[in-house]
């Protein structure tokens, strides 16, 4: 305990020895040398507190402090005061640590705590058993030198870790686990490693099925349809409810056979392979394409359509998916506008990326619909459908193309003013080299 007084109940004490040796020198006619033995004296007494200091702090296996008085006594409390706080963090400290591994380990993940060097500092049981670490082995070992695969290790290096990568587990290559990596502290990562086997099973067997059946569907639906035109054209002095009912099963021949190559198309891209950076797209080719072929689906709305495009504007991409997703938007447009409508088409730089965007006059979407409208077959006027002849899968295709450019489909909609579909192709895929190509 420190006391207020504590100095000079301490000068006072040695002024008094000092006086008191003074006097017996004065007594003796020996003031200095009865000074010089009082100091000597002094100096002895505290180099045996140091000695038993030295010892104490070095030696002892107790925490207890040697017996002293005076200015020793505060010091030797002071140190046994400072011990026991010490000694309380740590346990406090201890204890943390203890239920924050506690807590790791009950973790259905994988954990590796790695430092800025990829080097390991520390890994979790589920670490070990899925990714063959072994603990403490391989601390302070690089984990790309522990996990191998080319994209693991593409995806450590390059430092962007907005978004996970799937890669087959270390251990087992019938395991495909997600890899997240997410900065903390000072210089520090967090690799979390998820069994996503299920998951990506599951997603490949729809992939296949939707591909495969869609497929499949094609060749008995247009030997369907090209006998309703023949018997169509067959059929001029029969009832009218024969002609209703031949035209009826026509138009929704047709719709099927859209929503098939709608299903196809998705599916295409869903299992794209092609590499963005690849091929440089001439995007005012591409939308002059698209203006034609939207102004001979406008021959019956009669629409105003104008198209503001950056004539020097060229994108890294895949033109056939970027194609679809800028013609399905102005479609949906047309589309959907009431009749004699105004649509916009912008396609120009912008501070971010280059950016796309498809602007109507149309009776807009309420709020509630505007998150959903990406998911397949989802409508917000699930009668509209049968007089547009869309499958529901449009801006579902958009979608993906988008996350394949790394880009995301923004909308937003006033109720009886229209609505705006855009996106933003960031700077990196901006092809202003593509001369040198």
């Amino acid at each position: 305990m420190y006391y207020p007084q504590f100095w000079s109940r301490t000068l006072l004490r040695f002024t008094l020895y000092l006086s008191a040796i003074l006097l017996v020198g004065f007594l003796f006619d020996h003031v200095m040398l009865m000074l010089i033995s009082a100091l000597v004296v002094v100096l002895i007494i505290n180099y045996l507190h140091l000695y038993k200091l030295t010892k104490w702090l070095w030696h002892s296996k107790t925490m207890s402090p040697p017996n002293a008085s005076g200015i020793w006594h505060h010091i030797y409390e002071g140190i046994y005061y400072l011990q026991r706080r010490n000694r309380a963090k740590r346990k406090s400290l201890g204890d943390l640590v203890k239920r924050f591994r506690e807590g790791s380990e009950a973790l259905p993940d994988a954990l590796v705590v790695i430092d800025k060097d990829a080097r390991i500092m520390w890994c979790n049981r589920n670490a070990r058993i899925e990714l063959g670490l072994h603990w403490p082995e391989d601390k302070g070992r690089r984990v790309d030198n522990l996990i191998r695969h080319p994209s693991f290790v593409d995806f450590l290096h390059k430092g962007d870790y907005q978004y996970p990568i799937e890669v087959p587990a270390p251990t087992n290559p019938n395991k495909m686990f997600e890899y997240r990596m997410m900065e903390y502290g000072q210089d520090q990562l967090l690799l979390i490693a998820r069994d996503v086997s299920r998951v990506s099973h599951l997603e490949e067997m729809r992939k296949d099925f939707v591909a495969n059946v869609s497929h499949e569907l094609k060749t008995p639906l247009t030997v369907i349809n090209g006998y309703l035109e023949v018997l169509e054209s067959t059929t001029t002095d029969s009832p009218p409810i024969v002609g209703k009912a031949l035209s009826e099963m026509g138009s929704q021949t047709k719709r099927m056979q859209v929503l098939i190559e709608d299903l196809l198309i998705l599916s295409r891209i869903e299992s794209s392979s092609d590499r963005i950076f690849e091929n440089v797209v001439d995007m005012q080719a591409m939308l002059r394409q698209v203006e034609i072929e939207a102004n001979a689906l406008n021959k019956i709305k009669k629409h105003s359509i104008k198209f503001t495009i950056d004539n020097d504007l060229r994108v890294y991409g895949v033109e056939p998916e970027l194609r679809s997703a800028c013609s399905n938007l102005l479609f949906n447009a047309i589309h959907y506008t009431p009749r004699g409508g105004s649509i916009e088409v912008k396609f120009k730089r912008k501070a971010g990326g280059a950016y796309f965007a498809v602007i109507d006059n149309g009776d807009g979407i309420e709020d509630k619909h505007l998150r959903r409208l990406t998911e397949r077959f989802y409508r917000v006027d699930k009668g509209r459908s049968r007089t547009t002849g869309g499958s529901g899968l449009g801006l579902s295709i958009v979608k993906h193309v988008l996350n394949h450019h790394n880009a995301r489909l923004e909308i937003s909609s006033t109720v009886g003013k229209g609505s705006k579909f855009s996106f933003l192709l960031p700077n990196e895929l901006i092809g202003d080299d593509w001369e040198d190509l």
